[in-house]
């Protein structure tokens, strides 16, 4: 076992996932203000690598820019990711509590996250013809936080390596299964507020009239 700061126990967890995140479960160790660090910085890395991109490499490139689609696909998805892997390893008798799913879920992102800055930094000085070489930085990065969540995720419920795969695919299930909820359920809100606001426009109306 080790002792670190905080910022060091992260680092302990990204280059040392097998036992650093064994350790940060045991330690009970693992701060809460950091993690939400790191999910600010997965939106900011989505906003950087949609707006800042070098030009040639940014298909995607509209006049209008609208952050929300940007806030879904970090923060929103990451904060699903951590209820639908809670509420599914509940009932596989997983071990971890959610704010320890959420700081685990949260320091396996960090590779991402920086290969994200890289990429977008190096795309302002490479051609096209070199694109190669960012896609091998992009993937390497997502790559390492998808070896680090696994392991993150098999340390804080102390599962084998075959019931942790299991219990991620649950939970990819679980969250498109919430992800359509809240849809349904922002969809339901749209045509009430639609509703009431055609009743005072007609109430409106006849008041003047």
């Amino acid at each position: 076992m080790y002792e670190f700061t905080p910022m060091g126990w992260l680092k302990h967890c990204v280059f040392h996932p097998i036992e650093g995140f064994e350790d940060l479960r045991w330690k009970k160790q693992g701060s809460m203000k950091i993690a939400m660090g790191i999910v600010v910085l997965l939106f900011v890395a989505m906003v950087v690598n949609r707006q800042l991109i070098g030009f040639q490499f940014n298909g995607a490139y509209t006049k209008v820019f609208n952050v929300v689609p940007l806030l879904v696909q970090s923060v929103v998805y990451f904060f699903t990711w951590v209820i639908a892997n809670w509420s599914i390893c509940t009932l596989l008798d997983g071990e971890g509590r959610l704010k320890q799913i959420c700081i685990n879920s949260a320091y396996a992102l960090v590779p991402y996250i920086v290969s994200v800055f890289i990429t977008v930094f190096l795309s302002n000085f490479m051609l096209l013809e070199e694109a190669i070489w960012l896609n091998a930085v992009y993937y390497l990065g997502m790559g390492w936080s998808v070896v680090l969540m696994f392991q993150a995720m098999k340390a804080v419920h102390q599962y084998s390596v075959l019931k942790t795969f299991f219990s991620i695919v649950l939970t990819i299930a679980a969250m498109l299964i919430i992800l359509f909820l809240m849809i349904l359920l922002l969809s339901l809100f749209q045509q009430v507020y639609v509703f009431f606001y055609s009743i005072y426009t007609e109430i409106s109306y006849r008041i003047r009239g």
